[in-house]
């Protein structure tokens, strides 16, 4: 990736593009600037929830990492979701695909069978929040390790901009950070309006368990508000199956 095309403006520091790193997030964690910006070709230890193993092509996806601050009136759990946001709107503005959120972390393609495009870890550090990211940019079908994953370029925009799609990112991402300290209602309300998952009949797979339910709201706190046979459960984090 050229860093010069990587042009965000403040408050974000200069992109530090690398060949080959471990991991984008470990880079960060050893580095408590805030606004800093890494992103690399090669993840050697890249990975995603529940330390699943993430690996790319190189040339072909987006493997970016940030440290934002923490936010000073919301819960630490609306970071990740308004990763979410913003992520969806840099690729919705740069590569014209619709874009669903699937909480709590994932970007799905309606136009190629649902399927993932992005994924997103946050993780807390003593400074702040560092948030990963990996979107399939320009994959063949081939190139990704199952059929659950989607590119960009499956979903009918081939040759996106890595260096676009990633500006229009972090610009997106600064303006909703101000917004989640300045209104958090509002920037609850836009989430929950982008969110797919809200409605749906989903399955929750929890360590050792497993609900069933519809997926009603996202709370103040950024959990998932289910709606079981038992009552009412609010779900801090978990992998979430849609049913339909």
């Amino acid at each position: 990736m050229d860093a010069s095309l990587i042009t965000p403006g403040p408050p974000w520091l200069p992109a530090d593009v690398r060949d080959s790193v471990g991991s984008t997030n470990a880079v960060l964690a050893g580095d408590q600037r805030p606004w800093r910006v890494v992103t690399a070709e090669v993840q050697t230890q890249g990975r995603g929830r529940l330390d699943r193993a993430w690996t790319t092509t190189p040339g072909t996806s987006i493997a970016a990492s940030v440290l934002v601050p923490r936010p000073s009136r919301a819960p630490l759990g609306w970071v990740p979701l308004v990763v979410g946001l913003a992520l969806r709107d840099a690729l919705t503005s740069v590569a014209g695909v619709e874009v669903a959120l699937k909480w709590p972390n994932d970007l799905l393609l309606p136009a190629d069978g649902a399927r993932k495009v992005a994924g997103i870890l946050a993780e807390l550090t003593p400074d702040g929040v560092v948030v990963g990211t990996g979107v399939n940019v320009d994959q063949e079908r081939s190139d990704l390790p199952v059929d659950t994953a989607t590119s960009l370029r499956l979903a009918g925009a081939p040759g996106v901009s890595r260096e676009a799609v990633l500006t229009a990112y972090l610009r997106s991402l600064a303006t909703l950070l101000g917004n989640l300290d300045a209104d958090p209602y509002a920037v609850r309300s836009s989430y929950v309006a982008a969110c797919d998952t809200v409605g749906r009949e989903v399955r929750v797979l929890l360590p050792g368990s497993e609900i069933t339910g519809v997926a009603t709201d996202v709370d103040p706190d950024g959990r998932l508000s289910l709606t079981t046979g038992s009552g009412t459960r609010a779900v801090a984090a978990g992998d979430v199956v849609h049913v339909r």
